[in-house]
């Protein structure tokens, strides 16, 4: 069994969904399974339907125009009357439906009842339209399969149970299903995190033993820094699992933090792989590839800087650290960088659930704190260190760290 991811750029709109089926052309369509993203900025649209239900603002124009996109693509990949029609107007009514009913005031709950209807909606499209062209194969729902916890937006993974509900799945079979989504105990649906459709493949990937995983980009596969971000970039052919490791923990966009695990323990062989030239090689990560020395670069934006120091002006000792990483993991706020001196904790901090005030609330209760908000992370691997500081030379330096070769740095 193979394992292909394709994300929400490859199935954004009619063409990248026939797209698709010329990547499979070109691969063998035969024993694999296909893991989908919802269509282009649609995770976005339902997070604004979310975010106005709330809000008491009108959300159900909100639904409207996403289903009148959806509409409108699969108007130009089926013909008048085509069933797909139907479905996806139920999967809309099912939002709307839910939201009238709901009782809940627990905005993460609802959050994942409704934007995972993207992935739903897209995966289904994307089967129709296989099998009215010969590449025959069978929808799941991927909630069906993979199990989790009631930690919603941010599903833990019961791999015991996800394995024995992926036991029945036919190795000769394709499939197509969706990245993202879970489901708890009681069936309710649960999101894996924001771009977790990589972490879906890998689990259905472990937990089905696949041959390999592949996930297809609109890049040639990994490259040394962002394109859109960084000059004179180039391709990475071959990767470790602990490079790749690296620089997902260290914030590399194309690579999801949590994927590389259930793969490195299995070694299964992972592939970044471009869907407009599906030929060419792109980037392998397995357990037989040497540690890369290129110099890469990794920005990740939209960061906090906190400075948190004693009122008293003592030392941060074990007991203020233990109460402070308790605070953080309570707002679900995530440290990308951490340096601390004899009476100040200085984090770069990841606030992905727009908790941050809160947490500076707590905080001051003990605590002194200061937050630069808006601020950006460069971190370079293997750098030059004569001349590393030629990608940020003319931002403001906020706080730097040199480690081995991997320097990083804040700058605003």
């Amino acid at each position: 069994m193979k394992v292909f991811k394709f994300g929400g750029a490859s199935v954004k709109d009619a063409q990248s969904v026939k797209n698709v089926a010329a990547v499979l052309e070109t691969q063998g369509f035969e024993g694999c399974l296909l893991i989908v993203s919802a269509m282009g900025k649609t995770t976005n649209a339902l997070e604004k339907v979310v975010e106005n239900y709330f809000a008491k603002k009108n959300y159900q124009s909100e639904i409207e125009n996403v289903k009148l996109k959806h509409l409108e693509i699969s108007e130009e990949l089926f013909e008048k009357g085509h069933s797909v029609f139907a479905e996806i107007s139920l999967f809309f009514s099912d939002i709307e439906s839910f939201l009238r009913r709901n009782k809940s005031p627990n905005y993460n709950f609802v959050y994942d009842q409704v934007v995972s209807c993207g992935e739903l909606i897209s995966s289904k499209i994307l089967s129709e339209y296989l099998n009215d062209i010969q590449f025959k194969n069978k929808w799941c729902d991927a909630r069906d399969f993979i199990k989790t916890d009631h930690n919603y937006r941010e599903g833990n993974v019961n791999w015991e149970e996800t394995e024995k509900k992926m036991a029945g799945f036919d190795q000769h079979t394709c499939y197509v299903t969706q990245g993202f989504i879970g489901s708890d105990d009681h069936n309710f649906t649960v999101t894996l995190g924001r771009e977790g459709s990589d972490y879906s493949a890998a689990i259905f990937a472990y937990c089905m033993n696949a041959e390999t995983m592949t996930i297809w980009k609109d890049v040639p596969g990994v490259m040394t820094g962002d394109p859109r971000k960084f000059d004179n970039v180039s391709l990475l052919t071959h990767l470790s699992y602990e490079d790749a490791i690296e620089m997902a923990y260290y914030g590399a966009s194309i690579i999801h933090p949590k994927t590389l695990q259930p793969l490195q323990q299995k070694k299964i062989p992972f592939y970044v792989k471009s869907f407009l030239e599906p030929l060419n090689p792109g980037t392998r990560v397995g357990s037989n590839e040497s540690k890369s020395d290129k110099e890469s670069f990794i920005l990740k934006e939209n960061q906090h800087l906190m400075r948190i120091a004693t009122r008293d002006f003592s030392f941060i000792a074990e007991d203020h650290l233990s109460q402070i990483f308790s605070l953080l993991a309570k707002n679900k706020i995530k440290i990308s960088l951490m340096q601390n001196s004899a009476i100040s904790l200085d984090l770069c901090v990841e606030d992905i659930y727009d908790s941050i005030d809160e947490l500076e609330k707590e905080l001051q209760q003990e605590f002194k704190t200061e937050i630069i908000k808006s601020v950006s992370l460069y971190t370079i691997r293997n750098a030059n260190l004569e001349d590393s500081n030629k990608i940020y030379q003319n931002k403001n330096v906020l706080l730097e760290q040199i480690s081995q070769k991997t320097v990083q740095v804040v700058t605003n």
